[in-house]
């Protein structure tokens, strides 16, 4: 038995099939263009290898709801070609087997619960901050949703009082996403955020909005643990920093066992960037089982 897993993000789609043991059969990769370009590859990759369920995890907003007449669609997107896209349907009518499906960033927190640092962990968030900002929530051991799904990487942040910057959400003027992701670092600073390693003042103010998230997530969903995710967070000097500026931020009002021992309350994910993917796989694999 196969099980066909897509990690549909904005720039590429990665597709892989597992077997019933998450033992990787076949991996490929396709450049996200528009649905008429890119789904037709896809469905042929799932095919050819006669999978029996697939689980999709994508970038969003996505309509969670399945009483929805819109469910399994990509909605409001700023990508414009795949606004209002059955993407769940696509492949229904295709291939013909039981579909998972949910967001990439909850696709994430579902692979570190299942296969990585967060498995036993009934209650965390993951977070993603790279060329956008996201999070995956679980709770209670399950993913959370509601009237869509979470999209942490909307919250408001008050700006640090020596920034500046201009937002670069077209939605909100004082967003996580608009301050802190990849393509704001770039425009902030004027290079990619590989090429500012060294640049400590990036890296510290950088680490102040995402303790700001990390605090009003913490104050909301109560988590035993924070995974961060992303290629922002590849600059492996930030989690110092992060924790050091959580303390500050938290200054002693949330205490328990989790928020206490900051080094292990915020964590870098633990699948080298394949928790993606493998969320995927048990998003088909709970479909399958589910149908």
């Amino acid at each position: 038995m196969y099980t066909g897993a897509l990690e549909a993000g904005g720039t590429k789609m990665v597709c892989a099939v597992f077997d019933e043991k998450a033992n990787l059969i076949k991996e490929k990769s396709f450049p996200t263009k528009t649905p008429d370009e890119t789904i037709p590859g896809l469905i042929e990759f799932f095919k050819d290898e006669k999978v029996d369920a697939l689980g999709i995890g994508c970038f969003g907003p996505i309509d969670l709801d399945k009483s929805s007449d819109t469910y399994g669609y990509i909605t409001s997107t700023p990508k414009t070609a795949w606004r209002n896209f059955n993407m769940v349907g696509a492949f229904k009518d295709a291939l013909g087997v039981p579909i998972g499906f949910d967001t990439d960033v909850n696709g994430s927190a579902l692979g570190e619960h299942t296969f990585g640092i967060g498995r036993g962990v009934d209650n965390l968030v993951y977070i993603t901050i790279g060329t956008g900002i996201g999070i995956g929530v679980i709770n209670d051991g399950k993913l959370l949703h509601g009237g869509m799904h979470p999209e942490g990487g909307h919250i408001m942040l008050t700006k640090h009082s020596k920034d500046d910057f201009e937002c670069i959400c077209p939605y909100h003027k004082s967003c996580f996403e608009g301050l802190a992701s990849g393509p704001a670092i770039e425009k902030r600073w004027g290079k990619k955020g590989q090429e500012l390693s060294g640049r400590d003042e990036v890296w510290q103010l950088e680490a102040d909005y995402i303790a700001k998230a990390i605090f009003n997530y913490t104050a909301v969903l109560s988590p035993q643990m924070i995974i961060l995710g992303g290629g922002v967070m590849h600059q492996k000097q930030l989690f110092p920093m992060i924790r050091e500026a959580f303390v500050k931020r938290n200054n002693g009002y949330i205490r328990n066992r989790y928020t206490d021992d900051p080094d292990n309350y915020i964590v870098c994910q633990s699948l080298d960037d394949k928790q993606g993917i493998l969320g995927a796989f048990r998003l088909g694999m709970d479909a399958l089982e589910g149908q």
